[in-house]
């Protein structure tokens, strides 16, 4: 596939930002890209690759069309922390990728 003029790589417009949620309750963490072709977006937590609704039905995260990042309710236990950390979006398509500032989710 040759390079069109009008195809331009990946950038974030729209960086998530740090959240303080009760265990339980839902949250979103946004995330918009632009970029032609439209850039596939992933978030990482923690530096590793989240599972959404995408890989497994049964997830409590969902990847919004925006891509943003939707949890239906925080999970928090004494043991696992699966919601809690540092995430990024990062946005991709063949020119390249962008990746968007670091947000925080903390479990009040």
């Amino acid at each position: 596939s040759r390079l069109r003029q009008e195809d331009y790589a990946p950038r974030i417009v729209e960086h998530p930002s740090d959240l303080i949620v009760s265990k339980g309750e839902p949250a979103t963490l946004n995330c918009k890209a632009e970029g032609r072709p439209t850039p596939t977006v992933e978030w990482y937590k923690d530096g590793e690759r989240v599972e959404t609704d995408r890989d497994n039905p049964r997830s409590h995260r969902m990847l919004l069309p925006s891509g943003s990042l939707f949890f239906l309710r925080i999970v928090h236990g004494r043991r696992s922390k699966p919601d809690e950390g540092s995430y990024v979006c990062v946005a991709r398509n063949y020119l390249g990728e962008a990746v968007s500032h670091n947000a925080s989710l903390e479990v009040a």
